[in-house]
């Protein structure tokens, strides 16, 4: 009984954090789902667990491979359907009381920035500057080196600049990152 508890404890801690990172990697409303899911996976896989390990970004790392699961699903049954995907969708959480507000007062026009990046970059950021992980840690959730964590960074900071900046100017309405 005591390992049930004790992992209770650990959901009680860590479900803002889970919850967080699943809406601003883009859940939804599905993003109860996708940490209820991350948990059940959590708890299964805690003896694979190393010892001494941090647990938020083991956790945050299954949280985001559940959210790639839902886009996935997402996507299959959108190209099933014919539908457009719903970019806008993304990013439910950029408010004025958000580190996103750190850039600016035009979240509409950095939440368009974002949704334009590359995901790779995307998600970096968001991992970085949103739910304030450093880079050991948004390594870590991504599965990635934290030299890529670097480099994703810092070239999708500069397509937001450069963007951010022409519109600032009244100038084009969003840059094209393809």
């Amino acid at each position: 009984m005591g390992e049930r508890s004790a992992f209770a404890e650990l959901v009680r801690r860590y479900l803002p954090i889970a919850q967080r990172t699943a809406l601003l990697l883009g859940a939804g409303s599905d993003a109860d789902d996708v940490v209820q899911e991350a948990f059940v996976k959590a708890y299964r896989g805690l003896a694979g667990f190393r010892a001494g390990a941090p647990f938020r970004p083991w956790l945050l790392r299954i949280v985001a491979n559940e959210t790639k699961n839902l886009h996935r699903s997402i996507s299959r049954r959108r190209a099933r359907e014919s539908a457009p995907a719903d970019p806008t969708a993304l990013f439910p959480m950029l408010s004025a009381g958000d580190p996103a507000e750190r850039v600016g007062n035009d979240h509409e026009a950095l939440r368009m920035e974002l949704l334009r990046l590359p995901d790779n970059q995307r998600t970096v950021l968001i991992c970085r500057y949103l739910l304030d992980l450093d880079e050991a840690e948004t390594a870590a959730v991504l599965g990635v080196a934290r030299g890529t964590v670097k480099s994703r960074s810092h070239r999708g900071l500069g397509k937001l600049r450069s963007a951010l900046d022409q519109a600032a100017m009244g100038g084009v309405e969003g840059v094209r990152h393809d």
